[in-house]
Formats: C-alpha cells, sequence, structure tokens
C-alpha cells in the first residue's frame, strides 16, 4: 500500500483518531468517496463530450 510499513499505518491511524475521533472518520471516508465518485463521472463526462484540445 504505497510503500507504507505497518508501522507506519498504524500511527497515520492513531493520529486520525486524536485529530477526528472515532465517530467522524466513518463520516469523512464516506465523503471521500463520494467526491472520489463526482471526480471520476465528471473525468468520464470530459472524456465522452470528446472535445478537441486547444493549441
Amino acid at each position: 500500500m504505497a510503500g507504507l510499513k505497518p508501522a507506519e499505518l498504524l500511527i497515520i491511524v492513531a493520529v486520525l483518531l486524536v485529530l477526528f475521533g472515532s465517530t467522524q472518520i466513518p463520516k469523512l471516508a464516506r465523503s471521500l468517496g463520494q467526491a472520489q465518485k463526482e471526480f471520476k463521472s465528471g473525468l468520464e463526462e470530459g472524456m465522452e463530450d470528446g472535445e478537441p484540445e486547444e493549441s
């Protein structure tokens, strides 16, 4: 996973728990997933339009 060692991953998870609390992390993950989904659909729409690049 992106070259992270287990110890580094554990530290990152611990910091996230301290910063956001255990109740906010699922909400944060859900909103990040929705944003990624919208970004991908926007990219696909742009590819479908087939607009030529301006040079």
